[in-house]
């Protein structure tokens, strides 16, 4: 079976919204994912893949390394590895396939496919156009899914496009019977709720008799316990990718923000509120193919900013929802999805 190389060089959230593209793949060849550092494990969780790459490319990354001879020959070692000889190269909107492009091409890979604004010359064999051959505004699963499609992998006929993961069994921490997660971090300030509000929404559905596990990561531990306070189970730093992924799906409804834990959730097929903060579209990166409650003041000053730290006092897209609306939207979907 030959094998393809998909590149998703980003974090766990954009990894994650790849996956039906990359079941796309996977339905007629051996894929091969590139990743970034931060988007790997959960690469390492998507059906279809059979092989998980890791490169830290400095157009895409937060790192000091150089573009240099050493990047060149690691990438034509991963290409030489690996047996690929096609690439389809997945990027966001605001992102270029073209640098990896050429590293590939000079690595040897005969065909590449990608989306890009800039004309390509001989790095893409298979170009989309954004805003004319791949519409604006598309969901990133979409998105992902129509530059698999150009490149000849349509999805299979019986799947549904939704995310998906391959998770283990529901974990110790999670205790027993029903209950609801809330989230509370976010690897960009910007979209974050803000901690005393997620603490309200704690004491808010423990109060309406809901049990409430709080999850965050190593990094959080002093978030994730002010959040908890007494009368919720603080998770942070307990977890796994994959524990926490099996945590949100059985879980009756998650509250979290922008974050890769949302699409994680996503992708565990568990009922999600979403805090969006505006600063990217949320037609673009709202969580896909469950439940939602999208909840944030869409038409902010912040909008399609991309800032990642709130410009505006007091983050008022999302400061300005009360923990009441929140509890309210979590218990709807529960009620829902029951």
């Amino acid at each position: 079976m030959r094998r393809v190389l998909v590149a998703r060089m980003d974090s766990m959230g954009d990894v994650l919204v790849s996956g039906p593209a990359i079941r796309a793949v996977a339905a007629a060849a051996e894929v091969v994912l590139l990743a970034g550092p931060q988007g790997a494990p959960a690469g390492r969780l998507l059906p279809g893949v059979a092989e998980v790459r890791v490169l830290a490319a400095p157009w895409i990354t937060p790192t000091d390394r150089a573009v240099d001879a050493d990047l060149v020959a690691e990438v034509a070692r991963i290409v030489a590895e690996t047996g690929v000889e096609e690439a389809v190269v997945l990027t966001s909107f605001h992102q270029s396939p073209l640098p990896l492009a050429l590293l590939l091409r000079l690595a040897g890979v005969r065909r590449i496919s990608g989306a890009s604004v800039d004309a390509a010359g001989g790095l893409l064999d298979v170009r989309l156009i954004p805003g004319e051959t791949l519409p604006e505004d598309l969901p990133e699963p979409v998105r992902a899914l129509r530059i698999a499609e150009a490149a000849g992998f349509p999805l299979p006929e019986g799947d549904d496009g939704r995310l998906d993961a391959l998770l283990p069994e529901r974990p110790a921490a999670a205790g027993d019977g029903p209950y609801l997660v809330v989230h509370p971090g976010a690897a960009v300030p910007a979209r974050a709720y803000p901690a005393d509000r997620c603490a309200e929404v704690v004491e808010e559905l423990a109060a309406r008799g809901h049990r409430v596990l709080v999850t965050g990561g190593p990094g959080e531990r002093e978030l994730t316990a002010a959040v908890a306070g007494r009368r919720g189970v603080d998770l942070g730093g307990a977890l796994g990718l994959a524990e926490l992924g099996a945590l949100l799906r059985d879980a009756d409804a998650v509250v979290v923000g922008n974050t890769g834990p949302a699409h994680l959730a996503a992708a565990a097929g568990t009922p999600i509120v979403s805090l969006f903060a505006p600063v990217v579209p949320a037609v673009r990166w709202a969580p896909w193919g469950v439940p939602v409650e999208l909840l944030g003041d869409q038409h902010a000053a912040c909008r399609d900013s991309r800032a990642r730290i709130c410009p505006i006092a007091g983050h008022p897209c999302l400061a300005s929802v009360p923990a009441t609306a929140v509890a309210d939207a979590a218990e709807r979907l529960a009620e829902a999805a029951r």
